[in-house]
């Protein structure tokens, strides 16, 4: 309990770091959370120490380098110079690497650098700071309700083979209970934040969904690889895999939901 409330404490502290200031400091801190979920990613795979490793960690500061210079015209060609590079390098080197290989490579860089980048554009957006939390709210607000839910009276599993602890009934209290919690934050931001609380609460409640699949698909990620934890670097809480796992797919829903809303 003591790792726990430690690794916590760290977690929200990063949190804090990560969203507060914005600007370049949000840009490098998130990069550097996604070089190191890189890391434990491939160590997973036995990538860590080979070419893919060092590329990917370069990959990552170019690519926020570009989201923080804003130019978006340069990514989607920017990412398929990844997979170029990528093939390049295993026929170049062939047979040293398999083709398996520039799979989990090019996986790694998307799950960890593209898809957590959202949470620096969501930030950079008008009113970021605020919209930013609904990140947050739902990810870690389903996690509670659901956990609450699923004690008190979760009777069917959502999925046995991959979390047999995660229910149905949970399932569906997380989100609840997520959209429950952003719309009373948004009534007490109404003046901070641009939409009406029932938007917020449908975009919490959305967010919560992919949370549920990303904290699903790590679990089966290690289970398929048979490691515990993806590391050690948060004292009660694994590493950073093991953390942002949910904010890895909740991130990019919530931004196309709040340009959804922008538009609408």
């Amino acid at each position: 309990m003591k790792d726990r409330v430690i690794g916590g404490i760290f977690v929200f502290l990063v949190t804090l770091i990560m969203l507060l200031p914005g600007g370049i400091v949000s840009a490098v801190v998130l990069a550097a959370i996604s070089v190191i979920g890189i890391y434990e990613l491939y160590r997973v795979y036995s990538l860590e120490k080979t070419i893919f490793a060092g590329l990917a960690y370069a990959e990552t500061f170019i690519f926020y380098g570009l989201l923080y210079f804003e130019q978006d015209y340069f990514l989607l060609p920017f990412i398929l110079a990844v997979l170029m590079i990528l093939l390049v390098i295993y026929v170049t080197l062939f047979p040293k690497y398999k083709d398996k290989d520039v799979e989990k490579a090019f996986f790694g860089f998307i799950y960890l650098t593209v898809m957590l980048s959202y949470v620096y554009r969501l930030r950079s957006t008008e009113a970021g700071l605020m919209l930013s939390f609904f990140i947050l709210i739902s990810t870690w607000g389903n996690d509670v309700f659901a956990y609450l839910v699923g004690s008190a009276i979760g009777k069917h599993q959502f999925s046995p083979k991959v979390s047999p602890n995660k229910s149905i009934e949970g399932f569906i209290g997380g989100i609840a209970g997520a959209a429950f919690v952003s719309y009373i934050y948004a009534i007490f931001l109404k003046d901070s934040i641009p939409f009406r609380p029932i938007y917020c609460a449908v975009i919490a409640a959305v967010g919560a969904i992919p949370a549920v699949i990303g904290d699903l698909a790590a679990s089966a990620i290690k289970r398929d690889n048979e490691i515990k934890d993806y590391g050690h670097l948060i004292p009660g809480h694994g590493g950073i895999v093991d953390r942002f796992d949910s904010v890895i797919f909740t991130a990019p829903i919530i931004y196309y939901l709040v340009e959804l809303f922008n538009v609408i």
